[in-house]
């Protein structure tokens, strides 16, 4: 049963479970979550979580890799939940070990009253696993994502954003997704950017147990929430920059997720430019900071004609549309301007 806060949200918009170019077209024209339910139903992995989680471990198992894997242990009596603890340190604990291990200890705590949370996130299948991405796969055409499994006992992980487009298919156990638009950033009272649990930005909202009063905004972001409940097999599109909190609700889940990105895989992350602006701009005195944010708005929101019509072709460097090669040279730019 959902919380009061998520029980009467609108649900996810549904499409039919479709592939190869019908799937390339849908997600062309998407700007929007949509779920596909049974899209993945006939994967090896979801047929085996179907007959037992003993059974989807085993073939997780007999796959891996002899390589350690990362997992997040959080102590009992926090439900699940991976975020800060009153100090703003994590509220769990990071360890790494053999994946039969890591499910040993997951076996050794199944019906404990109040047992710790164990979750290996984002874990990347080509580097952990043989076969795994071959026999369970969607054709994305020629699209190039990262393909991870994220595994564990029930989790709740706070609204965050990502930039690639995200397609989530649920392949153990149930997820449930709560969905914000990009917009909603200032609603959902964003903790810091440097100090995160998994590497982005997150809200410090309890979503089972939100405070009103110290955070008033959250009803405007709930005003424009979407949720959506994934049962295996089925399939989730998550846009870029769309806010989502993540809930496990199954004693075991796992969820496997495409990452990509529409524009070419050379040009930077926005969220270095975001860090490197903090270090640079935000604090100087405000005269000179408008002055920046003109610049910006000049070379890179606006970068119209008068950007480069008065430089002749040929000369315009990083201000023509950036190549594999331009875009190299202005990293290695910034490399040395910021080691020095």
């Amino acid at each position: 049963m959902a919380p009061p806060a998520l029980a009467d949200l609108p649900r996810v918009v549904e499409r039919p479970a479709v592939a190869g170019a019908a799937l390339d077209r849908l997600l062309r024209g998407a700007d929007a979550p949509f779920l596909m339910r049974g899209l993945v139903a006939d994967w090896p992995l979801v047929q085996a979580a179907r007959r037992s989680d003993h059974e989807v471990r085993r073939y997780l198992v007999e796959r891996a890799h002899e390589v350690p894997f990362a997992v997040s242990i959080g102590g009992p009596g926090h439900d699940g939940r991976l975020f800060y603890d009153d100090a703003m340190d994590m509220n769990f604990r990071m360890a790494r070990g053999r994946l039969a291990d890591i499910f040993a200890g997951i076996d050794a705590n199944a019906g404990r009253a109040d047992p710790p949370t164990i979750y290996l996130a984002s874990i990347d299948v080509p580097t952990h696993f043989r076969d795994v991405d071959r026999e369970n796969r969607i054709d994305l055409g020629s699209r190039e994502p990262l393909v991870s499994l994220w595994i564990g006992t029930p989790t709740r992980i706070a609204a965050h954003n990502d930039f690639p487009d995200n397609l989530a298919c649920c392949v153990a156990g149930r997820r449930r997704f709560t969905l914000f638009p990009p917009d909603q950033y200032a609603n959902l009272y964003l903790g810091p950017i440097d100090n995160t649990p998994a590497g982005r930005a997150v809200s410090m909202v309890d979503f089972h147990a939100p405070d009103f009063a110290a955070h008033p905004r959250f009803a405007d972001a709930l005003a424009t929430a979407q949720v959506a409940e994934l049962e295996p097999g089925d399939v989730l599109f998550v846009p870029s920059m769309w806010w989502h909190h993540v809930e496990g609700l199954a004693p075991f889940n796992i969820l496997l997720n495409y990452w990509w990105r529409d524009t070419p895989r050379y040009l930077g992350q926005p969220q270095d430019a975001l860090n490197h602006a903090i270090l640079a701009i935000r604090d100087l005195p405000p005269r000179e900071r408008m002055l920046w944010r003109q610049l910006f708005d000049h070379y890179v929101f606006d970068h119209g004609p008068a950007v480069t019509d008065h430089i002749p072709a040929g000369g315009r460097g990083v201000l023509d549309p950036l190549t594999a090669e331009t875009a190299g040279r202005l990293r290695s730019f910034l490399l040395r301007t910021l080691s020095r």
